[in-house]
């Protein structure tokens, strides 16, 4: 046989070995019957191999005729992985016998073929009807903390209505000082435990305890409006993701923050309402929709925190987004992520501030943090949040 013919017929024959190996390396997931979606609802698992997308369509589960489901996840998925099931959205995802959202499953997913055997134990939205009461979570939002409006409305948004939540410091009502202010999404997570998704932020909490101990003389207001639960993928990206149909509103949001919230804000209350004592912080896709407000509007918002941004939703869309902005020369970025939250979060991340830099942004204004540790999780975000708040509105 001739040598080429031979080398050609070797390397065929070498990847379809490896073809094979990768297919016979696949981890399938299976989980049994348990509480049933209600009819035409899918199932879908969501974790550090797909950026924690709550329905992304390549990640629902089959219907098997033994009434379990099964969903054989892609060659790559290898290694340690945290994940959970869901039926479309956060709001609908796994819960424990308590039906309060259960922690991340974590499974190490190895090199060789294998199948997970699950099940859920509850879905969070589903409770029988005739069960024992569960006991409401309860209230942990510090004294300092109100409700600003239970219903405050959005008219960029077709006069959709939103709770908002206030933050004053300790000595607000005494001290005649002025304050910065942060605007953080996602407000039903950063105060109370009763009303969070996983747990709290314990924002206030933390800057109570920063104001006690002197690290931070003057404070700061937080204003923290809730997402809107079904709308929230569509009210937090500007930009439609075209498999999910989903996005689209972020800037309308966004307008509404500038337009209606903010000078509602700075009218009522003793603020500071220059861009250098105004941030804006979130998680996930808070993250995403923080760091457009931050690159459209530097005037406004000139300290931004972006946590586990969730870029995959719309990557093409923000980098030519900031690649064609004015440099926010300015401003301040703080970026904070896991490398263990998905393949692409911290590439995506550094995409991101390398963009930032290319337009002018000088390296010193922006944070870039990747802890070994860091989980797509509300801890996380907690534990951050104080170092994030000190090095954007306190350095």
């Amino acid at each position: 046989m001739h040598a080429l013919s031979y080398c050609r017929l070797l390397a065929a024959s070498l990847a379809a070995s490896l073809g094979s190996q990768l297919a016979n390396a696949q981890v399938t997931l299976r989980l049994l019957p348990g509480p049933a979606p209600a009819a035409g609802q899918k199932i879908y698992v969501a974790g550090s191999f797909n950026e924690w997308n709550p329905a992304a369509p390549d990640f629902a589960l089959r219907p098997q005729p033994d009434g379990s489901y099964q969903l054989t996840l892609p060659a790559a998925v290898r290694g340690l992985q945290e994940f959970k099931f869901t039926r479309g959205s956060w709001q609908t995802g796994e819960a424990d016998s308590s039906f309060q959202p259960r922690p991340n499953r974590r499974a190490d997913f190895g090199t060789g073929p294998r199948t997970l055997t699950l099940r859920v134990a509850a879905w969070q939205d589903q409770r029988p009807g005739g069960s024992v009461a569960v006991p409401p979570k309860p209230h942990t939002a510090a004294p300092n903390v109100r409700i600003l409006a239970d219903s405050f409305r959005l008219p960029q948004l077709g006069g959709r209505r939103r709770r908002i939540w206030l933050y004053l410091p300790p000595d607000y009502a005494t001290s005649g000082h002025r304050y910065p202010v942060l605007y953080l999404h996602d407000g039903q997570n950063v105060f109370d435990e009763a009303t969070a998704y996983a747990g709290e932020w314990a924002v206030d909490e933390t800057l109570n305890q920063l104001k006690k101990s002197g690290q931070d003389p003057t404070g700061c207001l937080v204003v923290a409006i809730d997402n809107g639960g079904e709308r929230r993928l569509d009210e937090y990206s500007p930009w439609v993701n075209e498999r999910l149909k989903k996005g689209g509103e972020g800037s309308q949001y966004v307008e509404f923050l500038v337009r209606t919230l903010k000078p509602y804000i700075d009218q009522h209350y003793r603020t500071r309402p220059d861009a250098a004592h105004t941030a804006i912080m979130g998680s996930s896709m808070g993250g995403l929709i923080s760091l457009y407000a931050g690159v459209k509007y530097p005037a406004v918002f000139g300290r931004v925190g972006v946590f586990s941004p969730a870029f995959w939703f719309a990557k093409d869309s923000v980098l030519a987004f900031v690649r064609r902005r004015p440099a926010p020369s300015k401003s301040r970025f703080y970026f904070v992520a896991g490398p263990a939250e998905g393949p692409t979060m911290v590439p995506h991340m550094a995409e991101v501030r390398d963009a930032l830099l290319a337009r002018g942004l000088s390296s010193t204004h922006i944070a870039f943090k990747t802890p070994v540790d860091g989980q797509h999780a509300e801890w996380f975000w907690r534990r951050e949040f104080g170092p994030a708040y000190q090095w954007l509105l306190l350095k």
